[in-house]
């Protein structure tokens, strides 16, 4: 009986083991948390179509929405830990549990690779005093809090975090500028235009139809590295001498628990799209910055961010867990 007994469970074993080393075996969804024909969006889609080709299976594209991305995230948090429910996460996952939006943290997902980071840009007026980024913060630091204001996002939204962040670095409170809730860069650009507030933190290629007809310019870009579409704006390191990072980004991850073979099957063809030249001139075409870090890097990156976010919420007063 004893014998028995272990040949079964060798034999489900063995099953186990062929299903996931056949992966895959059908089509693969990619979930989306936000809406179809934004910029996460068009992201997911090209790497939809190199993920097929390397997988030779169907990979479809589903956006889930709602909840400021929390609808999306959810499903990729919750789906089976088969390898066939995967998605792609944006910034916003780890900023979730700090403002008790979600009961989970990065920590539920498998990390596949980073495949993208938009660098925020401090965007202003062109006919405002500010002249160059020392002298804006310099000011800012000077007025009392409330003085000016920043609009293009939500409070405690990916670019409002980069934003409060140099602040912080300068060691200035980043309660100073007041937020003007937007729901995105668009209506931020047009209060900018017309007075009614002084900042849009937002990416570059957000800015250029406002930077074109000459109503706003960028101070400085929130990169290690300079723009390559935007050579004109200084990196922070160029403005202030101070090297700082901040954006949003988007990663492709699955749920916790997925099969390690499987796991290592996805990084391995993720790396293959997220290196070709047609995903590197897809992001350079569109102004999208590239970023790659796989498995374990884009781990200890979601840590980092989660830990860089959860300081700078409880700095801002939107921190609602320890």
């Amino acid at each position: 009986m004893k014998l028995k007994t272990l040949m079964l469970a060798a034999s489900f074993a063995t099953i186990a083991f062929s299903a996931s080393a056949a992966w895959p075996e059908r089509p693969v969804t990619l979930v989306v948390p936000w809406a179809a024909g934004g910029g996460t969006d068009a992201v997911a889609r090209i790497l939809a179509a190199g993920l097929e080709k390397e997988l030779g299976k169907p990979v479809n594209v589903v956006n889930r929405t709602g909840g400021g991305g929390v609808v999306g995230h959810t499903e990729i948090v919750n789906a089976k830990p088969d390898g066939y429910t995967i998605g792609l996460a944006t910034a916003e996952v780890t900023t979730y549990y700090w403002s008790n939006t979600a009961p989970f943290t990065y920590e539920k997902l498998t990390p596949i690779a980073l495949v993208n980071f938009d660098s925020a840009a401090f965007n202003v007026a062109a006919n405002g005093p500010w002249t160059n980024l020392r002298a804006a913060l310099d000011d800012i630091r000077k007025q009392p809090a409330g003085h000016y204001k920043l609009s293009g996002m939500a409070a405690g939204a990916a670019y409002h975090l980069a934003f409060a962040g140099l602040l912080q670095l300068e060691g200035i409170n980043p309660k100073s500028v007041t937020v003007v809730p937007s729901q995105g860069a668009a209506p931020g650009f047009q209060e900018l235009a017309s007075g009614g507030v002084q900042i849009v933190p937002s990416s570059l290629p957000e800015g250029k139809p406002m930077f074109d007809a000459g109503r706003v310019k960028a101070l400085a870009v929130m990169s290690k590295d300079k723009i390559s579409a935007f050579p004109a704006v200084p990196t922070v390191k160029e403005a202030i001498g101070k090297e700082y990072e901040g954006g949003t980004w988007r990663g492709l991850a699955a749920p916790a628990g997925i099969p390690a073979d499987v796991a290592a099957r996805l990084v391995e063809v993720t790396e293959k799209v997220a290196n070709s030249e047609a995903y590197k001139s897809f992001l350079a075409e569109r102004g999208f910055g590239y970023a790659y870090e796989k498995g374990s890097a884009f781990g200890e990156f979601l840590a980092k961010q989660h830990k860089q976010n959860g300081e700078i919420m409880g700095a801002l007063g939107l921190r609602l867990r320890q």
